[in-house]
């Protein structure tokens, strides 16, 4: 998610081509363009890349590394994967299609992961959230949205789960920097302090009722996310509010090219890039997120063969060297 003169890759993020020809929307697109945001097409999403009126991706990185800036991101996708007939089949179906250890997971807490195809490659990285003990949200990306859901459904075929998209029922709101946490508690009666890093909860967050408030975000910087219904009106009202609570901070919107300049520096991997359907775990320097030692799930086995044949180590060996 970057502007071409800071990396030109940033346009190849994944286009069905048929999607290009009309361009989704987020239920934020007017009030971008009455700001006079710049727009790009973005994994067939009509999404900003940059406010010119408030100083552009420079001045967006500076205000989420020094102050605060909002994200529209409401073009990444949501699966919940809940209790079927019998509890644990969430569980166990998460556990099958994902490399990290969702067991581990209280409820309210939330994880970096991964899909991942039987070679041991990504289908998509995303943040899985347990928000019961048989109920889970998984946020995946914008451009593999259809991808991600289809390879879901067909992976989880033989579990006692149900798989529900809510991608289209939510817009979602990232608001990312050191005064992140004094602009949003101005807007909820949620005690933000009580929040960790990578837990969330839910509460009233602009009169909206249980609205859920995450302590995640894709910019290295610390920050919150909320899922708020995804009507146009109510939509901007918030927004409005979080920019009006922000003020005194010097908060700004921010596009998906300051996002990706954030998540660069911050050595945060994109799908496409860093991580795509031809780049595995241990080439992709994941092996951290990547839990060996649970159950069997769908890669492993493809990823010890590479570990026994020791590309693991010949891969860490070039991270170092680069």
């Amino acid at each position: 998610m970057l502007i071409s003169f800071f990396c030109p890759f940033y346009w190849s993020a994944p286009v069905d081509p048929i999607a290009a020809v009309e361009l989704r929307k987020t239920p934020l697109n007017a009030v971008h363009r009455r700001l006079g945001a710049k727009m790009v097409n973005f994994g067939g999403w009509d999404m900003p890349v940059e406010y010119p009126s408030t100083g552009g991706l420079l001045a967006e990185h500076k205000a989420v590394r020094s102050g605060v800036g909002v994200f529209d991101v409401s073009h990444m996708g949501d699966i919940r994967i809940s209790t079927g007939r019998v509890p644990g089949g969430a569980l166990a179906a998460v556990q099958h299609i994902t490399m990290n250890d969702a067991s581990k997971l209280a409820i309210g807490q939330a994880h970096y992961s991964a899909m991942l195809y039987p070679a041991g490659t990504f289908v998509d990285d995303v943040i899985v959230h347990r928000l019961v003990e048989d109920d889970f949200l998984l946020v995946i990306n914008a451009g593999t949205r259809e991808k991600d859901i289809h390879w879901v459904r067909e992976n989880t075929k033989d579990f006692d789960c149900r798989i529900e998209e809510l991608s289209d029922a939510y817009t979602q709101l990232a608001i990312q920097g050191p005064r992140a946490a004094e602009v949003l508690q101005k807007l909820t009666d949620v005690n933000l302090s009580q929040i960790k890093n990578y837990w969330f909860t839910h509460g009233t967050v602009c009169g909206l009722k249980n609205t859920l408030v995450a302590r995640t975000g894709y910019t290295a910087e610390d920050g919150f996310e909320i899922y708020i219904p995804a009507e146009e009106a109510t939509s901007a009202r918030v927004w409005n509010e979080i920019l009006d609570a922000g003020k005194e901070f010097g908060v700004v919107p921010c596009g998906l090219g300051s996002r990706n300049t954030l998540r660069l520096e911050g050595a945060l991997s994109l799908y496409g890039h860093e991580i795509s359907d031809t780049i595995n775990v241990w080439e992709a320097g994941l092996d951290r997120f990547c839990k060996m030692e649970k159950a069997d799930f769908i890669g492993r086995a493809a990823l010890e063969k590479a570990k026994a044949e020791g590309l693991d180590d010949g891969m860490a060996a070039a991270r170092r060297a680069l």
